[in-house]
């Protein structure tokens, strides 16, 4: 993963900080919708997080049942992140953590 995703990475954790979660889901599309039909794991772990931030943002809007389809998307992916090495694997790491501890206190 080159640098230039990281700083979507970095984007991606401040807007879920600020709780700008359709902000947060745009910031990873950017890199996971050119690549999307690969047969990828980092790209499909990019798009597990990427249905977390959308979980988050229809449990904003008060979709709760849409929320938890979106939420088992990223669940689905989650295992992925122990099949791969990246040079951004430690990041992934923190991400699934914030955004797990993230849906714990919005539960």
């Amino acid at each position: 993963m080159s640098d230039n995703y990281s700083l979507h990475l970095d984007r991606f954790v401040c807007c879920l900080d600020e709780e700008r979660f359709f902000d947060a889901h745009e910031a990873l599309e950017e890199i996971w919708f050119p690549r999307r039909f690969e047969d990828d794991k980092e790209m499909k772990l990019i798009k597990g997080f990427i249905n977390a931030a959308v979980s988050f943002e229809l449990t904003k809007r008060g979709r709760p049942d849409p929320a938890t389809r979106a939420w088992k998307n990223y669940v689905k992916y989650r295992p992925l992140l122990e099949q791969f090495q990246s040079v951004n694997t430690s990041y992934y790491k923190s991400v699934a953590l914030r955004l797990e501890e993230m849906r714990e206190v919005r539960s």
